[in-house]
């Protein structure tokens, strides 16, 4: 497994080695949160150094941000899982080579992978919970490992204690957004000019993965209704499909074949995977996301933190992202799998300048409050301390 970055067996005595466990190479959710903790670990005297694949946007923005990592490859050369037996040893082989201090697996996955190493290690640990999945006996059992599992939201911990893990291992630590880097900023017109579309059109975007459970398919539907009222507004889907399975596919194939019909015909723009979302928020007149299952939306903190008024469905952590600042609402929230009521409320917003420009006031207050990386951060370095501090005492 070789090294790339520093040289990880040379140590300062003084600082304390975090080995960080990432399951793919993309920058979804999970590690766009992880890499927002970072500056935080090592201002607290933790050095870093994350597993990742070696190759993809995460080992490039790790290899930009100077972090250093090693190779793990969870995926063989033709996109098969390798076992779990292989992983683990390479794992075993892997805490060989960095001598961590803790152990951080960044995904419910890698938690699960990393708590029977850990626990056979003796390592003090902590898995992230970033999803809302049925576990069976053994995922729990191999979960429990850890010293301490971190859940994004109350609706995450809540939904793995039922399942059976162990509620007094679970905390909840909400993932944090730059607040720097996802603010408030005029609408310069560049989508506009780059889609060709008139400068006065309003745009409703969705952004993320192409999947069921981001519910694409709704956003659609709801576009279907919203542009026989008001073909003047332009709709953007912003994301790619990643699954390779027929069902996901085909979701995708309806998708565009949905986007072409008479009312949408030049309307909606897939604009795939983009690396100016900060910069694009800006130029939104309201964000669309109508999942049927969110544990913590990373897009609805960055479209919060931008001032950006947000559709959504009361699903997973949403509800507590978008939680009344002095009695003011910070988000049109909305039942799940309902077009019609989820194309009410855009058009609610479209209607109403004034209600957007006081959602957008009030969700930047909620981020402030609430989602800054820097609060994030500074938690995630307490769990560490407790953590290892909890160990030791145990030993």
């Amino acid at each position: 497994m070789p090294e790339r970055s520093t040289d990880l067996k040379s140590h300062d005595g003084a600082m304390s080695r975090v080995l960080i466990l990432c399951e793919y190479p993309t920058l979804f959710g999970g590690e766009m949160s992880m890499l927002a903790t970072l500056d935080s670990l090592q201002t607290a005297g933790y050095r870093p150094t994350v597993a990742a694949p070696r190759q993809g946007a995460l080992a490039n923005e790790l290899l930009a941000r100077q972090v250093a990592t090693v190779e793990f490859e969870v995926f063989d050369n033709k996109g098969n899982r390798r076992s779990r037996e292989t992983l683990r040893h390479q794992l075993d082989t892997l805490i060989d080579q960095v001598r961590p201090d803790v152990v951080h697996a960044n995904s419910l996955a890698m938690g699960r992978l990393a708590g029977p190493v850990v626990r056979n290690r003796r390592l003090p640990s902590i898995a992230h919970l970033r999803d809302i999945l049925r576990l069976n006996r053994a995922a729990l059992d191999d979960l429990n490992c850890h010293a301490r599992l971190l859940a994004v939201s109350h609706a995450v911990r809540d939904f793995h204690v039922a399942a059976g893990l162990d509620a007094q291992r679970i905390h909840v630590l909400y993932n944090g957004v730059d607040l720097q880097a996802f603010c408030p900023r005029p609408a310069t017109g560049y989508l506009h000019r780059e889609l060709g579309i008139p400068p006065e059109s309003p745009l409703i975007a969705m952004i993320g993965q192409i999947s069921l459970r981001k519910a694409q398919d709704i956003f659609l539907m709801a576009a279907q209704q919203v542009a026989t009222r008001q073909p003047e507004v332009h709709f953007l889907v912003v994301g790619a499909r990643y699954s390779q399975k027929d069902e996901s596919i085909e979701f995708e194939e309806q998708l565009r074949a949905a986007s072409a019909t008479a009312s949408l015909a030049g309307h909606v723009h897939f604009l795939g995977i983009r690396d100016d979302i900060a910069r694009l928020l800006g130029e939104l007149t309201v964000l669309a996301h109508p999942a049927r299952q969110e544990p913590l939306g990373r897009v609805l903190l960055e479209a919060a933190a931008a001032g950006i008024p947000v559709v959504a469905t009361r699903v997973g952590g949403t509800e507590e992202i978008f939680a009344r600042v002095d009695g003011r609402a910070t988000a049109q929230l909305t039942v799940p799998d309902d077009p019609q009521a989820f194309a009410s409320a855009i058009e609610e917003l479209l209607a109403r300048p004034g209600l957007r420009e006081q959602i957008g006031r009030s969700a930047r207050r909620r981020m402030e409050n609430t989602f800054d990386a820097r609060t994030a951060g500074q938690a995630l370095v307490a769990h560490y301390k407790n953590t290892t501090d909890g160990w030791l005492r145990g030993q």
